[in-house]
C-alpha cells in the first residue's frame, strides 16, 4: 500500500509541479495474486484533474519470470491535492488523456468524484459520533 501511495505521489508532483499530498485512497482492487517468482511494475499517472485536485490510477503488472506472462495484479485509484508555498490548495494543470487506456478513464472520471463526495459525506456522518477517547 505504501508503494502504490508512493508511485502515485510522483505522477501527481509532476504533473502538478508541487508538493501534494494524498486526500484519499478512493480503492485498491487486487484481481491476480502476486507471487514471490514474479516481477511487479507500478504504472501510475493522472486520470483526472480538478482545481486543485488529481485522480491518480496505479496499476500493478505481475510477471511470471519463468513464462513471461504478464497480468494486471491490482488497481488503485488515489485523490491528491496540490498545495501552494503557503501549505494551500493551488490550481493543477489540466489532464490530456492521450492512450485509449487514459481516454477511457478520463470519461468516466466524473461519476467516481461522484462517488468520493458521496462516500466522504457518509465518512463525515460517522464521525460526528465516533469517540477520540482511548480504549
Amino acid at each position: 500500500m505504501s508503494d502504490v501511495d508512493q508511485v502515485a505521489s510522483i505522477s501527481a508532483a509532476r504533473h502538478s509541479r508541487s508538493e501534494c499530498v494524498t486526500a484519499s485512497t478512493d480503492s485498491v482492487d487486487f484481481l491476480h495474486p502476486i507471487r514471490t517468482t514474479d516481477s511487479v511494475c507500478f504504472i501510475s499517472y493522472v486520470a483526472w484533474t480538478g482545481t486543485s485536485s488529481m485522480e491518480v490510477f496505479v496499476k500493478i503488472i505481475a510477471e511470471d519470470l519463468k513464462s513471461s506472462v504478464r497480468r494486471i495484479a491490482a488497481t488503485a485509484l488515489l485523490t491528491f491535492v496540490a498545495l501552494d508555498e503557503h501549505k494551500r490548495p493551488t490550481r493543477v494543470p489540466k489532464v490530456i488523456p492521450e492512450t485509449e487506456e487514459e481516454k477511457k478513464l478520463h470519461e468516466t472520471a466524473l461519476d467516481r468524484a461522484s462517488m468520493r463526495q458521496q462516500r466522504k459525506q457518509k465518512s463525515k456522518d460517522v464521525a460526528t459520533f465516533l469517540s477520540v477517547d482511548y480504549p
